[in-house]
């Protein structure tokens, strides 16, 4: 948020977030950045204050985790239906209750269907990398949408992490300047911003936000590319982990694709044919590039960090088995709660992933779809 200098930040602290907005409060008060900091009462109005700054044309961006995600929800759907291409970090943690404030992505998936695009981070490197990248998907005049960039709270947010910076000017020739579009304070071409709309022309706008955030999956590997170009690390919607030839596959997001890396690599010693499917995306959900990656597989264990209450399966587990839904012959799929409320994810524990999910390969049939990975019973 420094190298990037946006015009507006409104955010209110709240644990593990805290850290971002404190420190770039301080960057504020000691005159090294050129940014309005607007400090407010609660999460809501923090982004009812970036709603109005980003439709006033400016650049704006915000942080935040947990409850206070949850209480911006009325305004998020305003932002994205508005178009305000806002830049949010979200700090994952679970949600109340009980109180816990440490990771799970139960926030950040009760937000997946309010139009926002959202991408998650492996590492410290990604976040940082994520969030220069993000400033340019949201803006770019293709997408006009806000984007949430996600990192796990307290394994990443509070580790002690190598990071490559950028120097402050290639970030600003890559971000490049703000390009306003429809500005309130452009007094020569009054617009109006949230009219009345109702069924008359509600459905249509509906759908037009819909084409919007289905359109912006080539600007997220255009943008990726490019960055890759400036930094030598290139990004797409998702990374393929030792997937050439494998049989059985995790599906993960966030800082467990590194655990299971790892797992894959010592299975892999063993003979085993495994690998892991990272999502960096997951809003807009790559459906092709899924089914592309997916499809040849025998079995296939997705890891959900968070839970759909009275739903059949998590978020990432439904998205994975319904995009797989139309493929023939299709791999058999089965869904893993973990680490809720910030509960470790060991190796061991992927490792008892591909073991099950070879157990129901070898049956040919997925008689129990959800199961859990370090419960205890």
């Amino acid at each position: 948020m420094r190298q990037i200098v946006p015009h507006v930040v409104a955010a209110y602290p709240i644990t593990p977030q805290t850290d971002c907005v404190e420190r770039f409060a301080e960057f504020v008060s000691e005159g090294l950045v050129d940014t309005e900091f607007v400090t407010v009462e609660s999460e809501h109005s923090a982004l009812s204050a970036c709603i109005g700054a980003a439709a006033a044309g400016g650049r704006v961006m915000t942080a935040t985790s947990s409850q206070g995600l949850a209480l911006m929800w009325e305004m998020l759907y305003i932002a994205s239906s508005m178009r305000l291409p806002i830049v949010m970090m979200v700090v994952n943690r679970a949600l109340s209750g009980n109180i816990n404030i440490h990771c799970d992505h139960s926030d950040t998936m009760g937000a997946r269907d309010a139009g926002w695009i959202q991408l998650f981070s492996e590492n410290a490197q990604e976040v940082y990398d994520n969030m220069i990248q993000a400033v340019r998907i949201a803006e770019d005049m293709r997408v006009r949408l806000p984007v949430m960039v996600t990192q796990d709270g307290f394994i990443i947010s509070h580790a002690v992490e190598r990071v490559e910076l950028l120097g402050d000017d290639e970030v600003k020739a890559f971000v490049g300047p703000y390009k306003a579009l429809y500005p309130l304070l452009d007094l020569k071409h009054p617009v109006t911003y949230g009219p009345l709309d109702l069924f008359d022309y509600y459905f249509e706008h509906k759908r037009s936000q819909i084409e919007a955030i289905d359109n912006c999956l080539p600007v997220i590997e255009e943008v990726g590319r490019e960055f890759g170009k400036l930094s030598g690390r290139f990004y797409g919607l998702l990374e393929k982990y030792r997937l050439e030839d494998a049989e059985y596959a995790v599906v993960a997001l966030g800082s467990t694709c590194g655990t299971a890396k790892e797992a894959v690599d010592r299975l892999r010693d063993r003979g085993k044919k495994v690998g892991l499917l990272k999502i960096r995306c997951f809003r807009p959900f790559p459906k092709e590039e899924v089914i592309r990656a997916l499809a040849p597989l025998k079995g296939v264990a997705v890891l959900d960090r968070s839970v759909t209450f009275g739903g059949f399966g998590g978020p990432v587990f439904t998205e994975v088995r319904s995009a797989l839904y139309d493929v023939s012959p299709r791999p058999l799929v089965i869904d893993f709660y973990y680490g809720l409320g910030g509960r470790d994810i060991y190796v061991e524990d992927i490792e008892k992933a591909f073991a099950r999910i070879e157990d129901v390969v070898r049956a040919g049939r997925v008689d129990k779809h959800i199961d859990y990975l370090g419960l205890r019973e």
